[in-house]
């Protein structure tokens, strides 16, 4: 008998044909079950892209809300603080929180300036590497007040002079890497008498004002000489006259609306509530001082300091219309995910979902519902201007907006926060990990796992069925290509039987 290699190769039948027909029949209930868990995996890609949009309506919900610290007010109407000076050349101001709006006189008498103190032109000193005396050099710095100085204890520092920098460029460098709230540079120059070259050793503070001022005195066992300066006497081989290139600490001195104010620096905080001014110049005189008696002090012309303070409502009309737009974005996926278009017969992904009929259905009614509470005639945000149109979009009244924010300010600015935080609150149990989303998500999933347990029990069942028919079709091919053999074999004996021979001729 014959091989058989494909099944009707020996029965001359389409048993490949049957056996595909009856297959497929078979593999209808597996067929259902593929079908069943597409529909699924698309409805866990609808309610993603639900749960996408919904997110986004929720960061311009959560935008709606102050941070912690921040009232509704402040969020919503925040005051804006102004400073403005009349003659810019005298000083620049800055206003903040506490200021309040007025005018106010501003006379400067004095500008705050830092010490100076500078070795006399007779030290002999001819270049920065002029040898000076070895030891030590203590500068304190402290407060002088009415011929009194007051040495600071943190404040001081102790140099030490050495056979290594016993050089007037040397103790430059010693005071400078001391980092002692001073700095040593050296002015070279001509002796304005002898016309020889001198070289100034000048300390200057890096401070200003009567509260920073520098003592220097030589200290320990080795004290050095010839860098002395003694604040409360004004004496010393150091000296901050003037004539020599030095200079006096001095606060700064000004009237505000005439009260006389000083401050140890030229940046002022503190003298009017919220406000910063920055002195640059000494006001005109007007009136000389005069001595003797009866003495007078001199008088300045004043400029005018002028601070004012305005609110804008533009942050909640900004947050509002944000909030407006991703609704309507949230909304029109929404109808897009559960619509019917009746011309091409074909359903959104969540069409009928009872899932997406309860979302859509709480994010509308908080427009109705959130509320700031209180007394007050805004109370829900349709209140504010905020309208629901057929097709479920939101759309809001500037003019009804401004109105309301006009009428009153705190109780709108608290709507809109209380509404973004019920938003907020709403879509987290939407969206969260125990949200209504996520339980749809992860049921569709469970779904999907078990028709895939489905599906490969029925997918071997039907291995199974199929390796059966092949067997027997296989045997039914083998039987009538037996068969037809067998029939070709006594046909061809029977041809050449003598009796059948003869008659036939």
């Amino acid at each position: 008998m014959a091989t058989i290699t494909s099944l009707g190769a020996g029965s001359g039948l389409d048993l490949n044909s049957l056996l595909t027909n009856l297959m497929q029949s078979e593999q209808q209930p597996l067929v259902k079950l593929q079908t069943q868990e597409a529909s699924y995996q698309a409805r866990i890609s609808a309610l993603g892209s639900l749960q996408s949009t919904l997110s986004s309506l929720q960061t311009a919900a959560g935008a709606m809300v102050p941070a912690t610290g921040t009232t509704a007010t402040a969020k919503y109407n925040p005051t804006t603080y102004s400073a403005s000076i009349a003659d810019t050349s005298i000083a620049t101001a800055s206003a903040s929180t506490g200021a309040v709006a007025g005018s106010y006189s501003l006379e400067v008498s004095a500008l705050a300036q830092g010490q100076r103190l500078v070795s006399p032109s007779d030290a002999a000193y001819t270049s920065a590497t002029s040898v000076i005396g070895t030891g030590e050099l203590t500068v304190d710095f402290g407060a002088l007040s009415a011929g009194t100085f007051t040495a600071d204890s943190t404040r001081s520092k102790t140099i030490t002079i050495d056979s290594t920098n016993n050089t007037l460029g040397g103790l430059r460098d010693a005071i400078n890497a001391a980092n002692i709230g001073a700095s040593a540079t050296i002015i070279n120059g001509v002796n304005s008498t002898t016309g020889a070259n001198e070289s100034h050793l000048v300390i200057s503070s890096t401070q200003t004002g009567l509260s920073n001022v520098m003592q220097l005195s030589g200290t320990g066992t080795t004290p050095l000489s010839g860098f002395d300066y003694d604040p409360a006497a004004n004496s010393g081989t150091m000296t901050q006259d003037s004539t020599q290139g030095g200079q006096a600490a001095s606060n700064a001195a000004f009237k505000l609306n005439g009260i006389a104010a000083t401050s140890s620096t030229n940046s002022v905080t503190g003298a009017l509530d919220g406000v910063t001014l920055n002195l640059q110049k000494i006001s005109t005189v007007l009136t000389p001082a005069t001595s003797g008696p009866p003495a007078t002090s001199a008088t300045y012309t004043p400029t005018t300091l002028t601070v004012g303070t305005s609110t804008s409502s533009s942050a909640l009309s900004n947050t509002l219309n944000a909030f407006v737009s991703a609704y309507n974005a949230t909304n029109s996926a929404m109808s897009g995910l559960g619509a019917y278009d009746a011309k091409t017969k074909t359903a959104g992904a969540l069409q009928g979902n009872s899932t997406l009929r309860t979302v859509k259905s709480q994010i509308q009614n908080l427009l109705f519902n959130a509320t700031a509470g209180g007394t007050s005639a805004y109370r829900h945000l349709t209140d504010l201007g905020v309208s629901l149109a057929k097709d479920g979009s939101l759309s809001l009244d500037s003019a009804k907006l401004s109105a309301a924010v006009a009428a009153d300010p705190t109780s709108v600015a608290n709507l809109v926060a209380a509404a973004g935080k019920a938003y907020n609150t709403a879509i987290t149990g939407m969206v969260g990990s125990t949200g209504s989303i996520t339980s749809a998500t992860d049921g569709a999933n469970r779904t999907i796992k078990a028709l895939t347990q489905r599906q490969q029990a029925l997918t071997s069942r039907l291995a199974v069925i199929q390796a059966n028919y092949t067997k027997q079709f296989t045997a039914l091919d083998s039987l009538i290509s037996g068969m037809k053999q067998t029939s070709t074999y006594l046909t061809q004996q029977l041809a050449n039987l003598p009796g059948v021979t003869s008659s036939t001729k």
